[in-house]
């Protein structure tokens, strides 16, 4: 172990820490919901809850995140489990892709 006093007379103690790699799966699937002028927040949110089980909470934040920040990822998986979602979300009127 190194002892840094460097800092402002505090030590600093270094950690070596194993990390692990993991290789890219399909699970890196991400439905991504873009930001419109059109659907109301709560329109949203309930389209969160009932196709992509969100709870009230999650729905609410994600639908924060995509007001401010214009996309939010509002689901990962196989694309066997987004593709579905993606197309419901659309045909309710909201903007989504999967990446």
């Amino acid at each position: 172990m190194n002892i840094n006093t460097n800092h402002k007379d505090k030590p600093f103690h270094e950690q070596e820490e194993e990390v692990l790699v993991m290789d890219r799966t399909e699970e890196d699937n991400r439905l991504v919901l873009h930001n419109d002028d059109v659907n109301t927040f709560d329109f949203v949110i309930d389209s969160l809850i009932e196709i992509c089980n969100h709870t009230p909470e999650q729905a609410e934040q994600c639908t924060l995140l995509v007001h401010f920040k214009g996309k939010c990822t509002v689901k990962t998986g196989s694309l066997e489990l987004l593709k579905p979602m993606h197309q419901k979300l659309l045909s309710r009127g909201l903007s989504s892709e999967i990446k």
